[in-house]
């Protein structure tokens, strides 16, 4: 398997204040480019939110549970920093033989 290819899921999420919709995207537009470029371990991201129960966060692949956890830490205090209460995080092994049968990962 080649080293970047994900073995770990982190889901987040938490309790967020406002904004949202387009202002919720202009504020974090920049957090996003940020994590995209200075993130270990990271293969990608889904930004996550429910601005009706008020709640927002994200699933990662990772290519290491250390990453992984490295990242839940900085990230529970950035956006602590921010307002966030409620900070929920789980890290999940990816089945990857299954996974690449339903298209969730290249096989």
């Amino acid at each position: 398997m080649p080293a970047d290819t994900p073995t770990v899921i982190l889901q987040m999420d938490f309790a967020s204040p406002p904004p949202w919709g387009e202002a919720r995207r202009e504020a974090l537009r920049a957090l996003a480019h940020s994590i995209a470029a200075d993130t270990p371990g990271l293969a990608w991201k889904i930004w996550t939110e429910d601005e009706a129960a008020g709640r927002a966060g994200g699933l990662y692949a990772f290519t290491s549970r250390e990453a992984a956890r490295a990242y839940q830490e900085m990230h529970t205090a950035r956006v602590t920093a921010r307002g966030a209460t409620d900070i929920q995080a789980r890290i999940w092994d990816i089945n990857m033989e299954l996974s690449a049968i339903t298209r969730g990962i290249p096989a």
